[in-house]
């Protein structure tokens, strides 16, 4: 016997007859238009389980025998060059769950390091454990005055007295080391959790219509969703309006788009439940304001109900343990109670079956096909970035300027350059030809891992994530600040235009530029805003995009950042054998590391012109990269050394990827810079902080802070004194002079110790650039034969003719050439070989 179905406003849910006809609907109609659907399972759980029954059998039509969805009931998209099949129906108002990914809280989340994911763990168990310690401590403190209460003085009281004080003062000294405890992990954290890691789901090998999130155990799933909801409410109240009562008072009056996506919970017991949910691609304010009026917390709709929020009917027993998996159950349940509510006869007006009559059923767009569902997910994104780029709702600036960022790329992608863009900013690339693009566009806008820029490494360059971040940085500066090419000599008689390039249109068309010739320090400001906010997503600990300010001027963002193209391995050792030049790139390399450090070395301005002593010195970020840079030329400053600055650059560019905190050599604890004077309240050491290094380069007792940056290199090291080379240009990157017999504002020559000294400081880093030097033109060499061997393999096997004997002489005329040299250079190194013993 069929159950009747319940009277109410708020809808009852279909059978699974229904939901596997709507199945086979859906996979029909994705037939006949040639786009990819869903799981089948992702549509009979996660679909037909937040749909009516009486939508269900509004959607569906017979045709041929066959279920097919209604003309009426679904429209083809056109994302880019993907095409998406979206289903129009009304779900349950309690069945959508807020994306993670929504791009308005972008901010809050870091890259999906490994390390990152394990810290969330420890981070769910420190809380754990300082929860039971508070209640420990409140439990201490009841009995502490239980017994100051007592009647009674004889001796047995006032140890009792004296038992519970000692017992609570344990608790409280318990509570302070484990909030210290998570007080590290957050700082270890960034005060960021790391991005939820998203793919096509797959079905049969295949990938499908629909999303999945990596498997992750129910504490991490339910911190996650809570964390993700705390922020999405954050960012939403920058409306000018109470989004919750204008729902409850005139409903919802614009649809949402939804995605299906699973979550897979690993429960304590080992088991691991694969659960299909709607989660809204746009509309995530929405959702989770609707979830808030019903009273439905977004975790327990992805992770399991508790069967103690929504009871079973009176008379039978219920399980207070139990956790409900199934949408269906969930969602009738939840009806049957505000359906129960609503036939009181008084009802309170902020009750939900009174507040959420209005959004019983919701009208909604679900993605149920596409044609490249590998892309799906950033097709969804970029949908909801052009959504809100649109929108009327207030942007946070640097979600504003993220979301900008992502469309940049995408316009590089859609005009076909990005490939070129970056094979021109990377012209010793082991395989630019070679670049996953999809992967690229990915990494460049902190959707997925940086592996992709694999093939703009140099060849014979280790790949490691310092060298992938370099690359990831260097990128992006190139696709924001193109370069454009040369200006040509003017005619007299003729109006010339000046030619900005292939890749400067792109820029100017997306960022909504004025003409070229108009470029002003608000454009140049405005541009470094938005590569700040880019790089800053590369990193675990995100600083202030505004640190970055004044770093690209005028004559950059007209015509290109001018990056130097040698790799880091390169730099580090140039700037080792004496080069200035290479360290003026190698610090420009460095400053997004210097702002997204655990301890900022570059903030944004700070302090007074007019009142240093009041504020403090003023400084700008350009003058804490000036004054970096000026270092390693300055004669003036003696507690610098060029030992001091490459420890210190080496150790800066490889703090991201530290997953351990630092540690002194002679086993002391470390304690920052700064607070090296203070008794509490004292940062605690996390990994990715520095080590101060002394003027021989060796590690000491201090972690490197703001206040030894600005004590180590002082504004006035950024100012170079009048006639000085320096003080010629305002350039950070221009360069000085090496020659050692050189003199300095007239200043008598170096002493020879000093010279010598220098000399066997440098000459190491010499030796390995020329070592590296010989070992690719040896390659080059190789390379060049096996080219030829299978040039003449081919000749031979096709039965060509041979090339003219002009071009034949040619090349040998340049390969006798190349091999004299090679024949000289080997005699100049015998000669190296023989001073080597003299030295």
């Amino acid at each position: 016997m069929v159950a009747k179905r319940p009277d109410g406003i708020f809808p009852h849910i279909g059978t699974d007859a229904w939901g596997r006809n709507l199945a086979d609907a859906i996979e029909n109609t994705c037939a006949e238009l040639g786009v990819v659907p869903p799981p089948r399972q992702a549509i009979t759980e996660g679909l037909a389980t937040a749909l009516p029954d009486t939508e269900i059998k509004g959607l569906i039509a017979s045709r041929s025998n066959k279920k097919v969805l209604k003309p009426s009931a679904y429209r083809l998209v056109q994302a880019g060059d993907e095409q998406v099949l979206l289903l129009m129906c009304d779900v349950h108002g309690g069945a959508v769950v807020p994306w993670d990914l929504n791009d308005r809280t972008v901010g809050c989340w870091s890259p999906p390091v490994a390390e990152a994911s394990q810290r969330v763990k420890d981070l769910i168990a420190a809380e754990l454990a300082l929860h039971e310690a508070r209640k420990a401590e409140k439990t201490a403190e009841k009995e502490r005055e239980s017994c100051r209460r007592a009647a009674g003085d004889d001796t047995y009281a006032a140890q009792a007295l004296a038992a519970a004080t000692q017992k609570h003062e344990d608790a409280e000294r318990r509570v302070m080391e484990l909030e210290g405890e998570r007080q590290a992990l957050l700082t270890a954290l960034g005060g960021r959790r790391p991005r939820p890691v998203v793919r096509a789901a797959e079905e049969d090998g295949e990938p499908k219509a629909a999303l999945a999130l990596a498997e992750q155990p129910y504490e991490v799933a339910v911190h996650m969703q809570r964390y993700a909801a705390e922020n999405l409410e954050r960012a939403g109240k920058t409306r000018g309006y109470d989004l919750a009562e204008s729902l409850v008072d005139a409903g919802q009056l614009s649809k949402g788009m939804n995605v299906l996506q699973q979550w897979q919970i690993t429960r304590p017991d080992g088991t691991v439940s694969k659960l299909w949910r709607l989660a809204a691609v746009t509309g995530n304010n929405r959702a989770l304001a609707r979830l808030n009026i019903f009273r439905v917390r977004p975790e327990h709709l992805v992770t399991g109900m508790p069967q103690s929020l929504l009871p079973m009917p009176k008379g039978k027993k219920a399980d207070p343990e139990l956790l409900l998996l199934s949408q269906r159950e969930i969602l009738n349940r939840l009806s049957d109670r505000l359906n129960e509510a609503a036939a009181k006869p008084e009802m309170e007006a902020t009750e939900p079956s009174v507040r959420a009559q209005k959004i019983a059923t919701v009208s909604a767009e679900i993605v149920i096909g596409c044609t490249k569902p590998a892309a799906l997910e950033h097709v969804l994104r970029t949908l909801n970035v052009n959504d809100h780029l649109r929108g009327i709702q207030p942007y946070d600036e640097d979600a504003r300027l993220i979301a900008l960022f992502a469309t940049l790329v995408d316009a590089y992608a859609r005009e076909s350059l990005l490939a070129d863009a970056l094979a021109e900013a990377f012209p010793d690339a082991r395989g630019a030809d070679l670049l996953d693009l999809v992967g690229v566009r990915d990494a460049l806008t902190a959707n997925g891992p940086l592996d992709p820029l694999e093939p703009l490494v140099p060849a014979g360059d280790d790949v490691s994530p310092t060298v992938l971040r370099d690359i990831a940085v260097r990128a992006i500066t190139a696709l924001v600040f193109p370069e454009i090419p040369p200006e040509t000599p003017k005619r007299p008689t003729a109006r010339t235009v000046r030619d900005t390039g292939r890749f400067w249109p792109i820029v100017r068309g997306t960022l909504q530029e004025p003409a070229w010739s108009q470029t002003k320090a608000k454009t140049a400001e405005a541009r470094t805003r938005l590569w700040s906010a880019a790089i800053a997503q590369l990193f675990l600990h995100r600083g202030n995009i505004l640190s970055a300010l004044g770093f690209f001027g005028v004559p950059e963002t007209a015509k290109g950042a001018g990056q130097d193209p040698r790799s880091l391995k390169v730099l580090l050792l140039r700037a080792e054998a004496g080069d200035a030049t290479a360290w003026a790139a190698l610090v420009q390399r460095m400053a997004p590391a210097l702002i997204h450090a655990p301890q900022p070395f570059i903030t944004a301005g700070q302090g007074s012109e007019a009142g240093e002593g009041r504020k403090g010195v003023r400084r700008t970020p350009k003058s804490a990269l000036a004054a970096l840079t000026l270092a390693y030329t300055a004669t003036g400053a003696p507690n610098i050394s060029r030992a001091l600055l490459l420890a210190f650059a080496k150790a800066v560019l490889e703090h991201p990827d530290a997953t351990q905190p630092p540690e002194a050599e002679a086993g002391e604890p470390l304690v920052c810079y700064g607070e090296r004077h203070w008794v509490e309240g004292r940062t605690p050491i996390t990994a990715g902080m520095v080590i101060a290094p002394d003027t021989e380069g060796r590690p000491t007792r201090c972690v490197a802070d703001k206040a030894w940056f600005d004590e180590t290199f002082p504004v006035e090291l950024g100012r170079p004194a009048p006639g000085s080379p320096g003080s010629t240009t305002t350039s950070p990157t221009a360069g000085t002079s090496t020659d050692p017999t050189a003199t300095v504002n007239g200043a008598p020559p170096a002493d020879p110790h000093d010279q010598l000294a220098t000399l066997r400081r440098e000459l190491p880093a010499r030796v390995e650039l020329v070592e590296s030097g010989y070992q690719q033109a040896v390659d080059s060499a190789h390379t060049l034969m096996t080219d030829f061997e299978e040039a003449h393999r081919l000749r031979v096997q096709l039965g060509e003719d041979a090339l003219p004997a002009e071009q034949r002489i040619e090349w040998m005329e340049k390969l006798t050439k190349v091999r004299a040299a090679a024949q000289a250079s080997v005699t100049t190194l015998e000669q190296v070989e023989a001073l080597i013993l003299q030295v």
